[in-house]
């Protein structure tokens, strides 16, 4: 078994890891070629994307804190119903245009549905039947795309990460901090009226692998704002 949680890059070297027809080998062999993307970011883009999948289809999917967009991309594969996706980071990753469009040239269907936004988190709307997704926002990043989704009532989904940057709350005589981070922001989101789902990603993938889920139990009609 090949280390799916290398920071190494995937390059022309790897290309035998992955001799399959399956989606997840295609996608490898695609990034190979392109050789700009750690492994383990493949990786953990493909186990979240698979996830949320089984659990909400449709609607734009929004990859905030997004890096080099692949999240947003792997979901647009998976889910063909989805009407586009938008990859939006404070900075994007130089590289997002070349791997976007060795996917797009391997798959066609992606071209002129993922449009990349150079913006601040705070200031992307949000809309009510949008799909939130990201993976390893920093710290506090998490908790500001989970806020940002609760204001407009759109499903969301997060992996989150660096937990122990955000001060830790009244659970650390249980938890571990980070833990108890994780625990505060599942609550947070079923008091805001989510139905929440709590699953994680294989640990070789990343130590940092608790996916937190949710949808709005009574959706917001469509038009109202954040």
């Amino acid at each position: 078994m090949h280390a799916t949680g290398s920071r190494n890059r995937l390059t022309l070297h790897q290309l035998d890891l992955y001799p399959g027809d399956t989606l997840l080998d295609r996608l490898a062999r695609t990034l190979c070629q392109v050789g700009v993307l750690p492994r383990k970011e493949l990786h953990e883009a493909w186990e979240v994307a698979k996830r949320v999948h089984r659990r909400y289809r449709g609607g734009r999917v929004v990859d905030l804190a997004c890096g080099h967009g692949l999240l947003a991309q792997a979901m647009l594969l998976l889910d063909d119903t989805a009407s586009g996706a938008v990859a939006v980071d404070k900075r994007l990753s130089g590289n997002h245009r070349l791997l976007a469009d060795a996917l797009a040239a391997t798959w066609p269907r992606l071209q002129h549905r993922v449009e990349f936004v150079e913006a601040r988190l705070e200031q992307f709307e949000i809309l009510p039947g949008d799909l939130v997704v990201s993976a390893h926002a920093c710290g506090g990043l998490t908790d500001l795309i989970l806020d940002r989704a609760i204001a407009a009532g759109a499903r969301v989904a997060v992996l989150p990460c660096c937990q122990a940057l955000r001060k830790r709350g009244d659970l650390d005589g249980w938890l571990d901090g980070s833990l108890a981070v994780d625990v505060e922001r599942a609550t947070r989101l079923r008091a805001a009226g989510y139905h929440i789902h709590t699953q994680s990603i294989p640990a070789e993938v990343s130590p940092k692998n608790r996916l937190l889920m949710g949808a709005p139990i009574l959706p917001r009609a469509a038009g109202m704002g954040g």
